[in-house]
């Protein structure tokens, strides 16, 4: 398996916490990988790393390591707004991500437990297939996702094949398909007020890549190279979290993104210091901490 490394080097070595204002307080609505690799705990870890303090809100259940998702469970609906309510009550959240819920019924009740809150930013990362190829979302909730949590999204970050599932096409195979997706992607969302997509290519063939950042005027391109790794679980979801960790300490929605970005393409380079994949088949961690832990 292939992943995107971009060109661009300003956190070598660098911790890349924000220093303006005070640290955002960011929250997590997503699943639980045992392995550390992707859903909430990896989202923890993203938001660590990027002076954010990481909230977390339990939405589903996996039994998953590095190869497979043997199992899924997903909490009482009630119990989740339940935790929605509960930490909105008392923690001021800067950005919220949303990642795997599971099912229709779970979508509508983190749509019906944030539509009244007051948080700037949301990012959802429309989680569908895990790096495995299991299945984590029901193809019931797809059309409950558009219309319940698309309209209080900042951003959406499907890659390819997301896409291709959203808007009920073949998935883009070349930039230029890319860029019609984007747009049409676009128009699911509302037309008021501060609204992004970023359609993510690491999926495209050949070794130069590129993610497309669009809000309906501005056609941003966020080029990358291809490097040979297997280490590559968890990348959308520790991209859509960088993206939420930095809004709130970004001047603007493109600074945030470019600054993900090229922290991600330095967790992929740097992940083979970790040994966590105990066999060929499995897809290791992209290495969330690169900027903060000694190289080995």
């Amino acid at each position: 398996m292939n992943a995107t490394f971009s060109q661009f080097s300003a956190f070598s070595g660098q911790s890349v916490a924000s220093t303006q204002g005070t640290i955002p307080n960011v929250v997590s609505i997503a699943g639980i990988d045992p392995s550390g690799g992707a859903g909430l705990l990896a989202d923890l870890k993203t938001f660590s790393a990027l002076g954010a303090y990481g909230c977390g809100i339990v939405a589903a259940l996996t039994a998953q390591n590095t190869r497979a998702v043997t199992a899924v469970h997903l909490p009482p609906e009630a119990f989740i707004r339940q935790q929605i309510d509960t930490l909105f009550d008392d923690v001021p959240i800067a950005s919220v991500k949303i990642g795997m819920l599971g099912n229709a019924g779970v979508v509508r009740t983190v749509a019906e437990g944030l539509e009244n809150r007051n948080s700037p930013y949301l990012v959802l990362d429309p989680v569908m297939i895990a790096k495995s190829g299991d299945a984590l979302l029901a193809d019931s909730a797809i059309t409950m996702l558009r219309e319940a949590l698309f309209p209080l999204a900042t951003m959406i970050t499907p890659n390819l094949p997301e896409a291709g599932v959203l808007l009920r096409q073949t998935a883009p195979e070349s930039v230029r398909d890319m860029r019609r997706a984007a747009e049409k992607l676009r128009e699911i969302l509302p037309h008021a007020g501060q609204r992004w997509v970023l359609l993510k290519g690491g999926h495209l063939p050949g070794g130069e890549l590129v993610d497309l950042l669009f809000d309906g005027d501005a056609m941003i391109e966020l080029p990358g190279r291809r490097i040979d790794t297997k280490n590559t679980h968890g990348t959308g979801c520790t991209y859509s979290s960088a993206i939420a960790a930095l809004l709130p300490q970004r001047p603007d929605v493109p600074a945030a993104v470019r600054d993900a970005h090229a922290w991600l393409a330095r967790a992929i380079a740097r992940s083979g210091q970790l040994n966590v994949a105990s066999s060929s088949q499995g897809h290791g961690p992209v290495h969330h901490f690169h900027a903060l832990w000694p190289s080995a």
